[in-house]
């Protein structure tokens, strides 16, 4: 699996380039048509070409990302995966009701996070050292909320709520409480 943080990166710049010639095309269409003077007619075909252009750009970019999303195959295949660990999570009365006090994954190993609410919808997500989000979802009373997830890299990680349940939803979190040992 695709570590999270490079599939962002890589997102985030070829996003950002398309926008910014989305922006630039408005700009450059805005400047000529506002234009004084017999210069301010702009070209049906090469202006429904270049729309065309950016259409095209366009899926082809969701359509290349699509494979990229590190937990996507896991999802369309989840029926035949089989989880190495099963941590079953409690959530109630803006808390964490762990299994243990550590929940301690091999690296490679996939882990099914089975978590239930009692009381109110939370958030539950799993944070790296620097807060970056390795993954999060919500908790809803009453349904099943689970994910599965397959750590690539060693370390320790903090678990907390992702979705506002109130003024003490904010304190709901569990520093270095998940660790990925190595092989």
């Amino acid at each position: 699996m695709v570590d999270s943080q490079i599939v962002l990166w890589g997102q985030t710049i070829a996003y950002t380039s398309y926008a910014l010639v989305i922006i630039l095309l408005m700009a450059w269409f805005g400047l000529k048509i506002t234009k004084a003077g017999k210069s301010n007619k702009v070209s049906n075909t090469f202006f429904y070409s270049f729309v065309g252009f950016l259409v095209v750009l366009g899926v082809s970019l969701h359509i290349v990302t699509y494979n990229t999303i590190p937990w996507a195959s896991m999802d369309l295949n989840r029926d035949d995966i089989k989880p190495d660990k099963v941590f079953n999570i409690t959530m109630e009365n803006h808390q964490f009701i762990l299994p243990s006090d550590r929940l301690i994954i091999k690296e490679g190993e996939k882990a099914l996070f089975d978590v239930t609410s009692n009381d109110l919808t939370y958030g539950f997500g799993v944070f790296r050292s620097d807060n970056s989000m390795i993954f999060q979802m919500q908790v809803v009373p009453g349904h099943r909320n689970d994910i599965l997830w397959q750590f690539e890299k060693p370390g320790v990680y903090t678990i907390r709520s992702t979705e506002y349940s109130g003024p003490k939803g904010a304190q709901m979190i569990l520093k270095d409480v998940v660790e990925v040992k190595a092989q």
